[in-house]
């Protein structure tokens, strides 16, 4: 113990390896723990390994927490314009995929190099792998009991990420730390997962895996932890139930033993200017079979499996009653099926829950009983939705807590 650093931070995924870039270059003496053997994994695998490291319209309303407002002042001070132009800087090539993800051109791993080269330009020492056996405080500040050693630091940063992934190694470290010195843990959960079905759930749609359809969907409501969701995106069905970043999406708001709606001509409506009413009503269909007829607005395979669904295969759309045209239409427009459950973390991308927001300063990620102990990332509560939001949150989290150290 010849050395006391200003910051010890516990992890190097994608909020401490930012968080330590920025402190050492404020000039912080600054020492990464972590026990992978190679750091960043996370980040590499993200996005299909083209990591999609923000969103251009990161804002508080793409993120959920117990207290939605704790996002504020952080997104504030490091918004995603701030990371783009550290990306720029180091001309990496990206591009805008959809309702604004940002993307590599080329590999996730240009990502974990500008981090590194951002630890590098602050002196931060990296030590890795490398087990810690016990964190404690004492009246100078913190000691991180490690199996190669005891280290003196004035502050300790807890940024080990969430639970998802085990493969790669993923921990409860963070909140078992938090729950060591008496701060309170939302019960974590897999967030943006795929969700699976009992096979009486799905009846005939399970031949349909593989099919993938832009759709409206809505999750959770007003009275539950994080409150409703509604979002228009591409659902996926999967041999095991669905997926796609509608059903990942809706999985943040889900809650086990309630049902989610599907709304199969929802996003016809609201991309293509379709008007459902008008499908049902039109007398130019009177002689055109069902299946025919919702074939025009979706795919053969789904609009095949509807139809018989409500035993309409094969039937001139003058012959079905009016009756059974509006079961027809609410089959559609509002599908309700209850998930028999997530597929847990190896499947989830991220963790919803973590250490209580009311636990922390939202200014500085901070501890509100213990003097130099900081929370960042994905072990917070706080969630965001699919594309970017996450790592945006990795960055401003890591970032005001850099400044406070």
């Amino acid at each position: 113990m010849t050395k006391t650093w200003d910051t010890v931070i516990v992890g190097g995924g994608a909020a401490g390896l930012f968080c330590a870039g920025v402190a050492g270059q404020l000039g912080k003496k600054v020492l990464i723990l972590d026990h992978a053997p190679v750091l960043g994994e996370k980040i590499r695998i993200s996005g299909g390994g083209r990591c999609n490291f923000t969103n251009l319209h990161s804002s508080p309303a793409n993120f959920l927490s117990l207290n939605p407002h704790f996002v504020k002042s952080a997104l504030a001070k490091y918004p995603s314009k701030e990371f783009i132009k550290l990306v720029d800087a180091y001309g990496i090539a990206y591009h805008e995929k959809h309702q604004g993800q940002l993307f590599c051109d080329d590999s996730a791993k240009q990502i974990i190099d500008m981090l590194m080269s951002e630890c590098a330009k602050g002196k931060v020492t990296i030590r890795n792998p490398i087990s810690i056996e016990a964190i404690t405080q004492e009246a100078s500040g913190w000691l991180v009991h490690t199996n190669a050693g005891i280290e003196k630091t004035k502050t300790v940063v807890m940024a080990t990420g969430g639970l998802p992934v085990p493969a790669i190694g993923a921990t409860a470290y963070s909140l078992d730390i938090a729950k060591q010195f008496g701060l309170s843990v939302v019960e974590p959960r897999p967030a943006l997962v795929p969700l699976s079905f009992t096979a009486d759930t799905f009846g005939n749609l399970n031949e349909l895996a593989g099919l993938s359809v832009p759709i409206r969907i809505a999750s959770g409501s007003k009275g539950h932890r994080y409150g409703a969701c509604r979002f228009t995106e591409d659902l996926l069905l999967t041999h095991k139930g669905l997926s796609g970043p509608a059903v990942l999406q809706a999985s943040s708001y889900w809650v086990e033993g309630e049902a989610i709606h599907i709304d199969w001509l929802g996003a016809i409506e609201v991309v293509g200017g379709f008007n459902c009413d008008a499908l049902f009503n039109d007398e130019d269909n009177r002689l055109k079979l069902t299946e025919n007829i919702l074939a025009s607005v979706l795919p053969q395979r789904l609009a095949k499996a509807f139809s018989e669904q409500r035993n309409l295969s094969g039937r001139k759309w003058a012959e079905v009653s009016k009756k059974d045209r509006e079961s027809l239409k609410e089959l559609l427009t509002n599908w309700s099926v209850k998930p028999a459950g997530t597929l847990g973390w190896k499947k989830a991308e991220v963790m919803l829950g973590g250490v209580d927001t009311k636990d922390l300063d939202g200014q500085t990620m901070m501890s509100r009983t213990h003097t130099g102990l900081f929370f960042i990332g994905e072990c917070v509560d706080v969630t965001g939705h699919l594309g970017g939001h996450n790592f945006q949150w990795a960055w401003a989290s890591g970032f005001v807590c850099a400044q406070a150290l």
